[in-house]
């Protein structure tokens, strides 16, 4: 009996022994698996951020159309034609990114100050308004190249007028009009003292300056020229308030692809961005015609 009871326990104790010493082998085996699961994670996330950062093309293509938002109240860079069409520098511009994908091109003219967040919403594949590269705008797009310098310039009356030239003193204490969400916008809300009136557009602003309801206007380079250009009673000051860069803008980290082609095009036709730029300046103060 007791030899028995000794085999027993015998047979128990190396069962114990077994079970001890295989226990940590199994654990072992086990553990690699968690990480494995975690780099699986990881590539589905990576795939999908991949997924996020292109594809705008392909959606484009398919679609059979490149929707720009734009606001065409900014001459010689988008303005409304002799037909009430938007048309300008910019317009054209994205014709030949269209063109490129082999795609028709939709134009959507909206408020200067919704275009970012419209765009932000899918209402639209990018946005060319003559858009200035700013560092608050960069956290919300991903801007292409820069395709043209502008500058931010001061527009009085010819007769008596209320600011004596274009720097940040004599601009102190006045009232001046400038486009709602614009950087001629920005910068006179730095402006210490001075009454800033918003427009929808620097045109309205500029009928506004002439019919004496503000002592200037705050706008870009060639936009304040054109303005002058068309309206006798106005004149524009040489001097400059700030200089800036101009480029197009798509949804942050989700049109990678498409960017590559504006680039492409914006490349292309660098040779003749200055004459683009005049003939527009032209049609629009009224010393061309579109037949020209």
């Amino acid at each position: 009996m007791k030899k028995i009871i000794a085999l027993v326990l015998t047979v128990l104790m190396a069962v114990s022994v077994f079970a001890a010493c295989s226990a940590p082998a199994a654990e072992e085996s086990a553990a690699p698996s968690e990480p494995a699961a975690a780099e699986g994670s990881a590539s589905a996330e990576a795939s999908a951020d991949a997924g996020t950062a292109g594809g705008a093309v392909d959606k484009i293509k398919e679609a059979g159309e490149l929707v720009l938002l734009t606001n065409a109240q900014f001459p010689p860079y988008e303005y409304l034609g002799d037909d009430n069409e938007p048309t300008g520098v910019d317009i054209e511009i994205a014709q030949k990114i269209a063109d490129e994908l082999g795609v028709e091109l939709t134009v959507v003219d909206m408020d200067f100050d919704g275009l970012i967040p419209a765009l932000n919403g899918g209402k639209g594949d990018f946005v060319a308004a003559g858009l200035t590269i700013t560092e608050e705008r960069q956290q919300s797009v991903d801007f292409s190249d820069e395709y043209a310098t502008s500058n931010q310039m001061v527009i009085v009356t010819k007769d008596d007028p209320k600011v004596a030239a274009a720097t940040v003193e004599d601009l102190e204490g006045k009232t001046v009009g400038v486009q709602l969400g614009t950087t001629g916008d920005l910068f006179m809300s730095e402006v210490e003292g001075a009454t800033v009136k918003q427009y929808k557009s620097a045109l309205e602003a500029g009928m506004d300056l002439a019919n004496g309801r503000l002592d200037a206007v705050v706008v870009d380079k060639l936009p304040a020229q054109s303005i002058v250009a068309n309206n006798d009673a106005l004149m524009v000051y040489d001097d400059v308030l700030t200089t800036e860069q101009y480029a197009m803008a798509v949804p942050k980290g989700q049109s990678a692809d498409l960017l590559e082609i504006i680039n492409k095009v914006l490349t292309d036709m660098s040779g003749e961005m200055e004459a683009l730029t005049q003939k527009h300046f032209d049609l629009y103060s009224g010393t061309a015609t579109e037949a020209e």
